[in-house]
């Protein structure tokens, strides 16, 4: 029986280890991936460290019901290398990018098409094993996509960065003709973001970010303008500059960063936050109604979200972003990397 490889989280807030497994057998509509590459993501921080920070030195416990060792990773493409008796459309030797926001199929979230909303979930690298792994086991072939003639390491990334991003920035449509949207955070996802603003909208957008490598890396790739949240005058130069924004998307999450966001706003305007870095914010009720201001929180994405941008890669219409490769051995040291805020765009593994 073929070996699967894995790095995997065995103590909470401990390095991954690996661990050697049997491959599971794929029965009935399941389907056993090959694994080529898969992306590293913030959020897999918070999964090893197992909470989110909530601010006031408040914490949410995440450890419950991931039985360990645990395989982190959700930003896989890979090759299909065995089926169950039920998944015969799944073709062997097949290139897929895999939709990792799997849901119960059942509930009233799940039947709208919104499994990444869904309570009872079965996301991969979540709740069910993932992609820091040789092998991974897909519930059901409808979670497969073809990403021809997209390179793996765009594809993978493309299934949590890119489709966070651009199921975000699709709800600042509505606003991104009235001024350029602005994009706070630069890391992976706001890197994607950039890239997928420019394929939307007619107006390139405004990035904000503290460290000036990314600023730089995103005036490079098609910015409008770059600022720095932390100096003082950042917000007072977006709005001498465009009289306020009508659309933000906040790519970090933290009371720092959704400070800037709705600081930066027009009368109207809108944030729609997709980061976890946590903390606690606070603003003044009556500020709501006096600047007419929606803020708004999105996780993930649809898998109808996922095809539509597979297409828009398909079509050539999202550049791709800074990304390193790294073997699977160095999952580790991708993650540190990832924390002490050394990567640029976004790091893949390879399998």
């Amino acid at each position: 029986m073929t070996a699967m490889h894995r790095q995997s989280l065995v103590a909470y807030g401990q390095p991954l280890c690996e661990t050697v497994i049997d491959c599971p057998k794929p029965r009935g509509s399941e389907v056993l991936v090959r694994i080529e590459r898969c992306g590293v993501c913030h959020s897999d921080l918070h999964l090893q460290d197992g909470y989110f920070e909530l601010g006031a030195d408040n914490r949410l416990d995440i450890t419950a019901d991931r039985p360990l060792p645990f395989t982190l990773g959700h930003e896989i493409a890979g090759v299909i290398a065995a089926a169950g008796e039920e998944a015969s459309v799944a073709k062997i030797g097949r290139r897929v990018a895999v939709y990792p926001w799997i849901g119960c199929g059942q509930c009233a979230r799940c039947q709208r098409g919104e499994e990444n909303l869904c309570s009872a979930h079965h996301h991969l690298g979540i709740s069910a094993d993932g992609g820091f792994a040789s092998h991974v086991l897909i519930p059901h072939p409808r979670y497969l996509l073809d990403y021809a003639p997209l390179p793996p390491n765009l594809a993978g990334p493309l299934m949590c960065s890119g489709l966070t991003a651009y199921s975000a920035l699709k709800r600042l449509a509505g606003r991104a003709d009235e001024s350029p949207v602005l994009l706070v955070g630069l890391g992976g996802v706001g890197m994607m973001g950039l890239a997928i603003a420019r394929a939307l909208f007619r107006q390139p957008p405004l990035v904000a970010d503290i460290d000036a490598d990314k600023r730089n890396a995103a005036l490079a790739a098609g910015a409008a303008a770059a600022y720095d949240p932390a100096d003082p005058a950042a917000r007072r130069a977006i709005t001498a500059a465009t009289g306020g924004v009508f659309a933000v998307c906040d790519f970090v999450g933290s009371d720092k960063s959704l400070r800037f966001a709705t600081g930066a706003l027009a009368r109207g305007g809108k944030v729609v936050v997709t980061g976890l870095l946590g903390g606690m914010f606070s603003m003044a009720a009556a500020m709501f109604a006096i600047k007419a201001l929606t803020i708004e929180g999105t996780l993930t994405g649809t898998l109808d979200e996922a095809r539509e941008l597979l297409d828009l890669a398909r079509a050539g219409k999202i550049a791709p972003i800074p990304t390193r490769e790294r073997p699977l051995a160095e999952a580790q040291a991708a993650l540190d990397d990832l924390r002490a805020g050394r990567v640029v765009g976004r790091t893949v593994l390879t399998a």
